[in-house]
């Protein structure tokens, strides 16, 4: 159908009904690198709504204000609510660092434990609120946890 067919209220509420992205209950801890990964998605999306504010009103305008906006929203929460967190090396599984595991079937997996925002899991990172980490945390070289209804051993911490 033709834009000439639709009315502008029903292009402006499109664009008013895009959902904000959920913003996680849990503490925001992040890594320096964290951190800095917040700063540019904050700098990114304000430029995306400078870009959009600046294009004017047309409905492709419209839904790339409301996603820059909601953008903001969510990286503007996300960066007032860092907690930039430096652990020290002490042998045990923590926050920001990185931990090796050996599974009963003799597979293991390295894993380093960063923020919610960081977390990648195919690139081997996983969020300090993820079950695997919630089972290995303050674990060391040796101990045994339970990951997935499987027993793993910690193999070396980073």
């Amino acid at each position: 159908m033709s834009v000439a067919f639709t009315r502008e209220e029903d292009l402006e509420a499109t664009a008013a009904d895009l959902p904000d992205r959920p913003i996680s209950p849990h503490p925001n801890l992040v890594t320096p690198a964290g951190l800095a990964a917040i700063d540019a998605a904050l700098a990114e999306a304000r430029a995306a709504y400078a870009a959009a504010q600046a294009r004017g009103s047309i409905e492709a305008d419209r839904t790339a204000m409301a996603r820059a906006t909601r953008d903001l929203r969510y990286w503007s929460a996300r960066r007032a609510t860092a907690q930039v967190v430096e652990s020290p090396a002490d042998g045990r599984v923590r926050f920001g660092g990185s931990v090796t595991i050996e599974r009963d079937d003799g597979r293991t997996q390295t894993w380093r434990i960063v923020g919610e925002d960081e977390a990648d899991p195919a690139n081997g990172s996983v969020s300090h609120v993820s079950p695997l980490t919630r089972a290995l945390i303050g674990k060391g070289v040796g101990d045994e946890a339970t990951v997935a209804g499987q027993s793993v051993e910690i193999i070396a911490v980073d």
